[in-house]
């Protein structure tokens, strides 16, 4: 493998904010979907929906004016930006449930080549995470995975068939890990960029599924 330096949870958080488009309305999973409202590009208009009622979420504020009656779903301190709303919570989850959402940013423990996803039980454990968001990804018109291309033994994220608990079916658009952007086509996993110091023989390598590997692939600017 090359001597590439994995994209950190920032860089990747970075990264998927730049797919973000002006006037779209997106949901924010918790993990490294959370840190994509810090790097929205300046004079992009982009609106940040939260399942507990805000609609318009602003970044993290800086420690001394955090406001603890003010949080994410995700329960972590948020601001708002000019024109937030709060709404009821059953009609914030008909925003999500609607189909209003151009985008949703949500984790994974893995992605399939057709585009399943698995982010809400690890197979050795009897309980999980609520829901695991998967009425976000059936409502969302995109939906944008943040993960790490390999667990901690190396062992690829992204396979052909799942083997940890199913959340959604065949509704992931892209894959932004630490090592890659990759599209999830009819035909199955397109490499699109590769983080610095990595080639697409390093991305094929760690990836349990077919690859496709066209004649340009860009390299992410980290």
């Amino acid at each position: 493998m090359s001597e590439g330096v994995r994209l950190d949870r920032d860089q990747i958080a970075k990264r998927v904010a730049a797919e973000l488009q002006d006037g779209w309305l997106v949901n924010l999973g918790l993990g490294i979907p959370t840190l994509a409202v810090n790097y929205i590009p300046e004079g992009r208009d982009v609106i940040f929906h939260s399942e507990n009622g805000i609609i318009g979420m602003g970044p993290r504020p800086a420690d001394e004016d955090i406001d603890t009656d003010l949080m994410s779903a995700g329960k972590g301190p948020v601001t708002l930006i000019p024109g937030a709303v709060f709404v009821h919570h059953a009609d914030s989850f008909a925003v999500a449930r609607g189909g209003r959402l151009d985008a949703a940013i949500l984790g994974a423990y893995q992605v399939a080549d057709n585009g399943d996803f698995a982010n809400w039980r690890l197979p050795d454990k009897h309980v999980g995470g609520i829901g695991g968001a998967m009425d976000i990804a059936v409502g969302a018109q995109r939906v944008f995975i943040t993960m790490s291309q390999t667990d901690k033994d190396g062992t690829p994220k992204l396979v052909e068939a799942l083997t940890y608990p199913l959340t959604t079916r065949a509704c992931v658009t892209k894959v932004f890990t630490d090592m890659a952007v990759i599209s999830v086509t009819p035909d199955g996993f397109v490499l699109d960029e590769v983080a610095p110091g990595f080639t697409p023989d390093d991305i094929v390598a760690a990836t349990a599924a077919r690859l496709i590997v066209p004649d340009s692939v860009g390299t992410i600017a980290a």
